[in-house]
C-alpha cells in the first residue's frame, strides 16, 4: 500500500543522504471499543425524536447530536481503532495463519496489551499527529512485546528494538548510565521518523516496504525489489522474497491489528486503557535523581524507574535525558516543589543544594548528624551526590544552630 507520509520534523542530520548512509553502514536488524463508522453513523439516524411535547420543543437541536455523541466510548483502544487503515488483504495466507496463531493464545495478548498500558495512549497520539495508519502503533507488540527494556541475542533493545548502530545514526544517546534506545518518547520519535524517511527515499511512500526494511534493513529490501520487478512481479511487499522473519512482519502486524479491531470476535477480552497518555513529561535542566523525584512527586521510585527505563543509574541528567516521566497525576506537584527555590548551608531552610566535591560525610560533619540521617531523610540507597541535586537537612542539624 502506497501511503504518503507527512513527516512533522526534521531528524538531526545534516541532510537525508547522510542519514540514509549511516542507517546502511549500520547493518539495521531489529527483533522482531469504540463504534464503527457505520455504528456511529447508525447511532446519529436511529436517535429517535420523541413526541413534540413543549417540554422537548424547547431542547437545542444540538442536544440529539450531543447525546449521540455520547454513545461512543472514550478509551486508548477505540481511537486507535478509529485511526487503523489497513483492515483489507487480511485473507492474506500469511495473514491467516499468524490471526490463528494469536487466537491459539488469547492470554498472551492480554498480557502483552496489558504491558502496552503506560505507553499505548501516547504513542496513538504521535502516530495520529503525523497522519499515519494507526496499525504503526502497534509495531512494539511485534518487536518487544511492548517492553521497554527488551533485549534481542542481535543486541537490539528498547521498545522498538533499534540496533546500536542504528540509534546512533538516529541520535539516540548512549553511555554515562543512559541508554536512549530505551528512552520510550526519544525512540519512538526516532522510530516514526525512521519509517517515514524510509517510505520517502526508497519506496514512494510504501509504508508497508518501510515496515520490511525497518525489519531487514534496506539493502535487503531493495535487493529483493530489484529481483522481483526484473522477473516481472509488482515489487510490492507481498511479492518480494525476504528472509523468513521479514516475510511474517507485516502479516504479524496486520494479524494483531485485525483482532484489536473486533476483539469479541476473537474472543479477546483487552483491558481498559484510558485515552489519555499515563505519564507526563518534566524538563530535565539540572541532574534530577529518581529517589528525589519521588520524594518530591509522591510516586514510587519503582513508577518512576518503569517510566525511564533508560536511565541505567537512576539519574536524569540534562545532557542526556530530555525529559522525566512521570504518572501523569503526580507531575503537578513534582513541577511546583522543582521550583520551590532551595537554599545552601547556612540559611536557615532546610533544603540543601548539592554543589560540586559535596559527598554525604562532608555534608553530615558540617551539620553535626549523621550520614545515616540524611540517606534516611532522602530516601538514598547510597553515597553518590549530584551537582544541583536538592536534599533535605534532618531537623537535628536545624536545631543544633
Amino acid at each position: 500500500m502506497t501511503f504518503h507520509t507527512k513527516r512533522r520534523r526534521l531528524i538531526g542530520f545534516a541532510s537525508t543522504t547522510a542519514l540514509i548512509g549511516s542507517l546502511l553502514a549500520s547493518g539495521v536488524y531489529s527483533q522482531a471499543a469504540t463504534l464503527s463508522p457505520e455504528q456511529r453513523q447508525n447511532a446519529l439516524k436511529g436517535t429517535a425524536s420523541p413526541p413534540q411535547t413543549a417540554e422537548t420543543h424547547r431542547l437545542p437541536t444540538e442536544q440529539h447530536f450531543w447525546d449521540a455523541l455520547a454513545l461512543e466510548p472514550r478509551d486508548a483502544w477505540s481511537r486507535l481503532r478509529a485511526s487503523f487503515q489497513w483492515q483489507e488483504r487480511l485473507d492474506e495466507p500469511r495473514v491467516q495463519e499468524w490471526i490463528e496463531y494469536y487466537r491459539q493464545s488469547p492470554h498472551n495478548i492480554v498480557e502483552i496489551t496489558e504491558r502496552a498500558r503506560p505507553w499505548l495512549a501516547w504513542i496513538v497520539e504521535q502516530v495520529e499527529e503525523r497522519g499515519l495508519p494507526g496499525e504503526i502503533a502497534l509495531i512494539p507488540f511485534v518487536e518487544s512485546s511492548f517492553d521497554p527494556t527488551a533485549r534481542s541475542h542481535r543486541g537490539a533493545a528498547g521498545l522498538w528494538q533499534f540496533m546500536p548502530g542504528t540509534g546512533d545514526a538516529l541520535g539516540l544517546r548512549r553511555g554515562n548510565g543512559y541508554d536512549g534506545r530505551l528512552d520510550v518518547v526519544a525512540s519512538t520519535r526516532a522510530a516514526l521518523d525512521y519509517l517515514e524517511l524510509q517510505a520517502d527515499q526508497w519506496y514512494d511512500g510504501d509504508l508497508e516496504l518501510s515496515l520490511a526494511a525497518y525489519n531487514a534493513g534496506a539493502g535487503t529490501v531493495n535487493r529483493s525489489r530489484r529481483n522481483a520487478i526484473a522477473q516481472g512481479h509488482a515489487g510490492d511487499y507481498w511479492s518480494l522474497s525476504l528472509p523468513r522473519e521479514t516475510m511474517n512482519y507485516v502479516p504479524k502486524l496486520k494479524a494483531i491489528a485485525a483482532i484489536i479491531n473486533d476483539p469479541d470476535q476473537y474472543q479477546v477480552a483487552l483491558p481498559e486503557i484510558e485515552d489519555a497518555p499515563a505519564f507526563a513529561k518534566i524538563p530535565v535542566d539540572r541532574p534530577l535523581a529518581l529517589d528525589e523525584a519521588a520524594r518530591l512527586s509522591g510516586a514510587s521510585r519503582g513508577e518512576l524507574a518503569e517510566l525511564n527505563p533508560a536511565l541505567r543509574n537512576g539519574t536524569a541528567n540534562p545532557g542526556q535525558a530530555r525529559v522525566l516521566l512521570v504518572p501523569a497525576d503526580r507531575a503537578d506537584t513534582l513541577m511546583a516543589r522543582l521550583e520551590t527555590p532551595a537554599s545552601p548551608v547556612g540559611s536557615g531552610e532546610a533544603r540543601y543544594v548539592v554543589q560540586q566535591g559535596d559527598s554525604l560525610s562532608a555534608i553530615a560533619s558540617r551539620e553535626g548528624v549523621s550520614v545515616a540521617q540524611i540517606r534516611q531523610a532522602n530516601g538514598l540507597n547510597g553515597d553518590i551526590l549530584q551537582p544541583g541535586q536538592v536534599l533535605d537537612l534532618p531537623r537535628q542539624s536545624l536545631a543544633s544552630r
